[in-house]
């Protein structure tokens, strides 16, 4: 969802002119922040009684949700906030992308009958960011799988395990447990999952041209 929202942003902020630098610092400003300051920030804003988002909720006449204690939405909630964290570096990082694409292109593919927003969008822009495409794919998948502070700060692990990630796993087992033996075998288990999902999309990847 990030690499989604990050090119969907970056095709808009692209197009700002003047506002194009006002609008990278203000969706750069959560990749900034710490995620343990915006995990605190968001737990109040989510909070079941007093969060501004469920008093939103209440005024419009609808139940409140419990996000962070609901075993069925609880890391859909922190989905959401890693999601939200991370566009805004993907942004940055297809913006580049489009920045290297070479406006010749575009006017050859107008001469050849593609000038509307989709046509250029899948037949230009869309290839032409085939490299970085897949490294936002990879770096972001990666950090999906690194989630720990907000689970740290918010849930801990709960409600009823259904936020109970693997590097929060390791945590318990090796500075509150002590043990040992099951934090090595985790992180041997984390370090092979990175890998292999790595060497996935790098497979999947070999038809992209990098020249």
């Amino acid at each position: 969802m990030s690499v989604l929202l990050g090119l969907l942003l970056a095709i808009l902020v692209h197009g700002t002119g003047r506002l194009r630098r006002l609008y990278e610092v203000i969706f750069f400003l959560p990749v900034a922040s710490t995620l343990v300051a915006l995990g605190l920030v968001w737990k109040f804003m989510l909070h079941s009684r007093i969060g501004p988002i469920n008093e939103l909720i209440a005024a419009l006449g609808l139940q409140r949700i419990d996000f962070f204690n609901n075993p069925s939405i609880a890391i859909f909630a922190l989905a959401a906030i890693g999601v939200w964290h991370l566009v805004g570096f993907n942004m940055i990082l297809f913006l580049a992308g489009l920045t290297g694409i070479p406006r010749d292109l575009y006017q050859a593919a107008a001469i050849d009958g593609a000038d509307g927003f989709w046509d250029r969008l899948f037949r230009v822009t869309w290839p032409m960011l085939g490299p970085t495409t897949i490294f936002v794919t990879i770096t972001s998948t990666i950090t999906a799988f690194q989630v720990f502070d907000t689970v740290a700060v918010i849930t801990h692990g709960g409600p009823a395990g259904s936020t109970d990630v693997i590097l929060y796993q390791l945590y318990q087992a090796s500075f509150q447990y002590f043990e040992t033996g099951y934090a090595s075998a985790l992180t041997v288990v984390f370090l092979i999952i990175m890998m292999a999902i790595s060497a996935v999309q790098i497979f999947a990847a070999r038809g992209v041209h990098y020249s």
